[in-house]
C-alpha cells in the first residue's frame, strides 16, 4: 500500500523527491514507494526483488516503472547499480552505513558479501598519488566460492582455454 500522509517518509525518500523536483519531474507515489523499498533494504536487490517487495506490500507497480525509477535514482547518485554478471543488474542505496565497501561474489550460490578494508583505501591513495590522479570511485569485485560453498565440497569448473604444455 501507498503509506498514508501521516506515515514518516525516508529522509532518503525525501532526498529523492527533492532530486525529481529540481529535474522538473513528478513526485508519484509509485516512484516514492520503489525508492522506500531500495532504501529500506541492506540487499542488492534485483528488480524481481524489488517488485516482490512491492507486491508485498499491497503496491502493484509494474515492471517499466521500477525501471524507470530506478534509472532516476542512479541518476541521482543516491543508488548504484551493480553488475555481479549474473545476466541481470542489482541496486543498493550509497547512503548506507559503508559508502564505500567491496564485495565478494559467490559463484555458486550467488552470494554476496561486503567488506570494508583500509589497506584497499591506502593502496587507492597511494597508487592515484604516484600517477598524479584524483579517483572519484572505485569498485572491487573478488569472484569465487563463498565459506557455506567450500563446506559443502563445491568446487567451479576451470573456463577458457588450457594450455596443453605443463607449467608445474
Amino acid at each position: 500500500m501507498i503509506p498514508p500522509a501521516t506515515t514518516a517518509v525516508s529522509p532518503f525518500v525525501r532526498l529523492f523527491g527533492r532530486y525529481l523536483r529540481e529535474h522538473g519531474l513528478p513526485v508519484t507515489p509509485q516512484r516514492q514507494a520503489v525508492a522506500e523499498v531500495v532504501f529500506s533494504s541492506t540487499e542488492h536487490l534485483s528488480v524481481d526483488d524489488i517488485e516482490r517487495k512491492l507486491r508485498e506490500g499491497g503496491e502493484r507497480i509494474g515492471k517499466a516503472t521500477i525501471y524507470r525509477t530506478l534509472d532516476l535514482l542512479v541518476r541521482s547518485k543516491l543508488v548504484a547499480e551493480r553488475d555481479f554478471n549474473e545476466g541481470f543488474k542489482r541496486y543498493e542505496h550509497r547512503l548506507s552505513r559503508q559508502p564505500e565497501h567491496e564485495h565478494l561474489i559467490c559463484q555458486r550460490c550467488g552470494g554476496v558479501t561486503e567488506f570494508k578494508s583500509e589497506e584497499i583505501q591506502a593502496i587507492q591513495v597511494h597508487i592515484a598519488g604516484r600517477f598524479g590522479f584524483r579517483p572519484t570511485r572505485h569498485k572491487l569485485e573478488i569472484y569465487g566460492l563463498c565459506a557455506s560453498c567450500i563446506a559443502v565440497g563445491a568446487d567451479l569448473p576451470s573456463e577458457g582455454l588450457t594450455c596443453p604444455i605443463e607449467t608445474v
